[in-house]
């Protein structure tokens, strides 16, 4: 990650002709944001000058005071390469912070902040490596975007069958040119699914990579007439979208996962913080998992997790620990989706696994059979629960469980839990295709 300082920012806007700035920020929904400036403001942006009101931004609390500053992250600078070669534009990630220079409660960047510092107390640095996936479907005559799409590609498959293909390479190009370190881009299961992977790193900078990362798709995918979506489950007869996090914690520049002579090479701190994910992950499905379709997704018959298990095997448990070890030891966790807020997302796993770690919280027996064979009534009698199966258990497991409110405060808090509600109350409302087709004719 780069290292600038304001002279730094100054002169390279100078040198590559920079005309505008959009200072982003990422609400709470996870939506990202932002307030553009033209280079003749950049200095006062450079001194945390830049102030807007959150009052009508759609998931910020309303405050007594709804004056904001945008405070920029120097150090995520970045040049659209997409954007015209004169007159450029750039951008920065911003923190926000309130009329009285304190940070705000409701940024989520901050909240991921002080989760990070709860683990950099106890001596740890926490890694994650996300694996996004997002679906590329065709557009209409007037350029609106639907679920059609042309082509039979599968797993791995390549051009002519990948459709996408062009599009795939335009987007990993366009996010090296932003300095991501692409590691490996591919055709998923489902036709017209794929997936990119960048590398693994600490968890803030991760969280603002994936942010970047899907403007970028959508900006790219939009140049190429298709419109690319992360929304979880777009087609209800494939598979939906996931973005497994894989994560570890190090200590002195070492992964404490590791641990050689034991058994399954696993430290006692990998099985306890399996234990906090295990005992919080339902309690974290409102964040993990925010939207009614989310939850399309998690059930059976589609390889994402419905039942709350691990193994070291290549099975579809909730938590997969995967056959490396050394120095890339992890724990990766299958059920988040891209719709999630990453900031929130990995707070919450962060704060779930260092409470097993606090409290020694062990993981249940590890599974090493086709969980998803297995009938509800079989799990229930091998005590395996289940993740919730809609928004609104979701919902009730996060009141149910006190992680979210210590993390998020009790405001954001309760702003987050009605929000949900709101969505599943919406949803409830209507009146689907699916009824008017079995019910209409017959009843």
């Amino acid at each position: 990650m780069a290292k600038y300082t304001k002279q730094d920012i100054m002169n390279i806007v100078e040198e590559e002709d920079v005309q505008f700035i959009r200072m982003q920020f990422t609400d709470i929904e996870g939506n990202f944001k932002n307030v553009a400036i033209t280079v003749g403001q950049l200095e006062k942006a450079l001194n945390n000058d830049c102030m807007f009101d959150c009052s009508i931004v759609e998931g910020m609390l309303p405050t007594d005071n709804a004056d904001m500053y945008l405070y920029p992250d120097l150090d995520t600078f970045t040049i659209f390469p997409w954007r015209p070669q004169q007159g450029k534009v750039a951008r920065f990630i911003c923190d926000v912070y309130r009329a009285d220079r304190k940070p705000f409660e409701g940024d989520c960047r901050y909240i991921l902040k002080k989760a990070i510092k709860e683990a950099a107390d106890m001596g740890y640095t926490f890694e994650v490596g996300p694996e996004c996936e997002f679906f590329l479907f065709n557009c209409d005559e007037n350029g609106k975007p639907t679920t059609n799409t042309n082509e039979q590609a599968g797993f791995f498959d390549m051009g002519p069958l990948d459709n996408g293909e062009n599009a795939r390479r335009d987007i990993v190009l366009t996010l090296e040119d932003m300095g991501f370190d692409v590691e490996a881009s591919h055709h998923e299961k489902a036709p017209s699914q794929h997936e990119v992977d960048f590398r693994y790193d600490e968890a803030l900078h991760t969280a603002d990579n994936i942010m970047t990362f899907k403007l970028a798709v959508k900006t790219i995918a939009k140049h190429h007439g298709l419109h690319a979506t992360f929304m979880p489950k777009p087609r209800s007869e494939f598979g939906g979208s996931g973005m497994h996090i894989n994560m570890s914690l190090s200590k002195d520049g070492k992964n404490i996962f590791n641990a050689p002579d034991s058994k399954n090479g696993l430290s006692r701190e990998a099985y306890y913080f399996m234990g906090g994910l295990m005992k919080h992950v339902k309690g974290i499905c409102a964040v993990t998992n925010p939207l009614v379709n989310s939850y399309k997704r998690l059930k059976p018959g589609f390889e994402a997790p419905v039942y709350i298990a691990w193994s070291t095997l290549g099975i579809n448990t909730l938590i997969r620990v995967p056959n490396i070890r050394g120095e890339h030891t992890r724990i990766e966790l299958r059920s988040p989706d891209p719709s999630a807020n990453p900031y929130l997302a990995f707070a919450a796993c962060l704060m779930a696994g260092l409470d097993g770690i606090k409290n020694k919280i062990e993981p249940a027996p590890e599974v090493r059979d086709n969980i998803n064979a297995l009938s509800e009534q079989e799990a229930g009698l091998r005590g395996i629960e289940t993740l919730p199966s809609d928004l609104r258990s979701a919902c009730a497991e996060m009141k149910n469980d006190p992680l979210l409110r210590d993390l998020l405060g009790g405001r954001v808090f309760e702003q987050l839990h009605e929000s949900k509600i709101a969505a599943w109350k919406e949803y409830d409302l209507q009146v689907t295709a699916w009824e008017i087709e079995s019910y209409l004719y017959k009843i």
